[in-house]
């Protein structure tokens, strides 16, 4: 009998030490129904520690914080009490029922799982406007502000967009916040000046009340297109802190963190064109303030000899988007392509600097030769005209050197009368012709290779006729050859075409298009850009290559009704080449 006691004790502690190490891993949500405008607070808690945790893709809900993680480890009665937790904050997308699928993790080598959790995710709440709702006070002492410089610009003036972040003195934020949709400038060229974290506390209003504000970013914009473009908002999360009617042990009001979502709404550029009158015909798209001037590192050299030519625009204005004038030297003067030298920042004003082409000039013969004066043209939105600037003439003295010959006609008769008979005596006039011994052609070398080279031939042909009816069989595999031969075709008339943008802009279209036809075996109806970069991102080529490839898409569409440089255009087909051999390496 008491053998059957100490059994039955020994069994209890082994199956109390068994239950005790059994280990959990669970989900938990704060609330199983949210509005539309609440926010959603999950934890996954085991009761052991692990490895390798890997959360679910919370599909239908945008994530606004965490992971963040908390252990608690506690002795009681000489038992050990642990807890690990992963909590993350998320806010819905859109409305009914969404869940949440499966976390995982490992422990002591294998792998658990929590459990699916369905919330049920409604309409837009409204929210308590007292003083203890923490969320109603994060809404009105937090704004993000988008001011814009010039709302009614020209076409490619320069305008900027300041993003100001407003922040009362009833409560407080970290720099910790981060960007959940940043703004797209697909109708501008644009540069970002950041201040990479330096942000410097300024006093100001808004809506008449005093608050305090950061500048989170200044964007240079130069539009390339007429008429009303949107600039996208910025959304930003950002952690608030908030007091509570809840005091500590001291007396002092206890502050809550909430998270708030903050965007700066979207704004619309009206964009006026260039006025059509007084246009001059050598203007090429130069918008701001400019000077220009023509100059050379000497005048006065020998034959062979080298100088350094240069045609320089400063100022203020679009200085990267335009082309320099172009330069005319009399034949006599042997011209090497230009070096381009950009010296150029962008403020929160626009562009400023220097743009210069260097020009390498070698005379060949003595005289005096002039450079005449080269105009440039460019437009000045503060008098809204156009303005024409003119370089002095250069005039370049080659001291020694051989003398200029002249006029070809002139040359000609000159060697004619100089010739004589005597000039043709090592002419032979008397023939001495043998005659060519033949073979007979019956059983020759080449009489054997007429007769047998046929039958050689012959399996060449059943081969090549094979393969002929397998491609002709092929309707597919025909009409993918025969879109990428049309898109290699497209894209040699795109470079013919460089000099005139719109035919090489609709012939590089076109010759995208069919690559498209070729790679992805789709028909031009089907071309939409969401349904290019699902395709493409299907057959695993890169987001980035991707986004490169709409771009380039949608330059071709802007570029054909907007003034574009010979640099861009250059650009662009270089571009196009190298999208097209990237996505060649990676689709699969």
């Amino acid at each position: 009998m008491k053998t059957i006691h100490f059994l039955f004790i020994v069994c209890f502690v082994l199956l109390g030490s068994v239950a005790n190490a059994q280990v959990t891993f669970e989900a938990k949500v704060s609330k199983k129904k949210l509005g539309l405008n609440e926010r959603l607070r999950v934890d996954f808690e085991m009761n052991q520690d692990g490895d390798n945790f890997n959360p679910p893709n919370f599909e239908g809900f945008r994530v606004v914080g965490g992971p963040n993680q908390a252990i608690s480890n506690s002795y009681f009665n000489g038992k050990r009490s642990y807890s690990k937790t992963y909590s993350y904050f998320l806010s819905p997308i859109g409305k009914g029922n969404v869940t949440i699928g499966q976390a995982t993790i490992e422990i002591d080598g294998q792998t658990y799982k929590t459990s699916p959790v369905t919330v049920n995710v409604g309409d837009a709440v409204k929210m308590s406007k007292d003083g203890s709702n923490a969320e109603y006070l994060a809404e009105e002492n937090v704004h993000l502000v988008a001011e814009v410089s010039n709302s009614n610009p020209f076409l490619s003036e320069a305008i900027t967009v300041t993003y100001k972040l407003y922040v009362s003195h009833d409560v407080s934020i970290t720099s910790n916040w981060r960007e959940l949709s940043t703004p797209k400038y697909a109708d501008f060229w644009s540069q970002n000046i950041n201040t990479q974290g330096n942000y410097k506390i300024y006093e100001g209003k808004y809506q008449g009340e005093d608050y305090r504000y950061v500048i989170l970013r200044s964007t240079v914009l130069y539009p390339q297109k007429t008429g009303e473009l949107d600039i996208e908002p910025l959304t930003l999360d950002i952690p608030v802190d908030v007091r509570s009617n809840k005091r500590d042990i001291f007396g002092r009001q206890r502050m809550v963190r909430v998270n708030k979502t903050v965007s700066a709404g979207s704004r619309t550029i009206t964009v006026k064109p260039l006025p059509i009158e007084g246009k001059p015909d050598d203007f090429t798209g130069a918008v701001g303030d400019f000077q220009f001037k023509v100059q050379t590192n000497k005048t006065t050299l020998d034959a062979n000899e080298s100088l350094e030519l240069t045609t320089k625009i400063s100022g203020k204005g679009n200085l990267k988007l335009f082309d320099l004038p172009s330069l005319k030297l009399p034949s006599a003067l042997e011209v090497y392509t230009p070096e381009r030298e950009n010296q150029v920042t962008v403020q929160l004003d626009g562009m400023k600097g220097t743009i210069a082409e260097k020009y390498t000039v070698v005379p060949q013969f003595k005289g005096n030769y002039p450079v005449r004066p080269i105009t440039f043209s460019y437009f000045n939105p503060k008098t809204e005209r156009y303005e024409t600037l003119s370089s002095e003439e250069v005039v370049i003295n080659v001291e020694n050197g051989p003398v200029a010959t002249a006029k070809s006609a002139e040359d000609t008769a000159i060697v004619a009368e100089a010739l004589d008979d005597t000039q043709f005596k090592f002419i032979k006039l008397d023939t001495n012709l043998n005659p060519i011994a033949t073979t007979p052609f019956f059983k020759s070398t080449l009489f054997w290779s007429l007769l047998g080279g046929p039958m050689l031939l012959i399996p060449l042909f059943i081969v090549a006729g094979k393969k002929r009816r397998e491609r002709l069989a092929d309707v597919e595999g025909m009409k993918l050859r025969k879109a990428d031969r049309l898109a290699k075709k497209y894209l040699s008339e795109a470079r013919k075409n460089m000099n005139d943008r719109v035919v090489f802009y609709e012939a590089l279209e076109r010759a995208l298009h069919n690559y498209l036809k070729a790679k992805l075996n789709i028909e031009t109806s089907d071309f939409s850009k969401e349904k290019i970069s699902t395709l493409l991102e299907q057959r695993q080529v890169q987001s980035g290559v991707v986004q490169e490839f709409i771009q380039l898409l949608q330059s071709c569409e802007y570029a054909r009704y907007t003034p574009t440089s010979q640099v861009a255009i250059q650009q662009d087909y270089e571009k196009a080449a190298q999208i097209i051999s990237t996505i060649d390496k990676q689709i699969q």
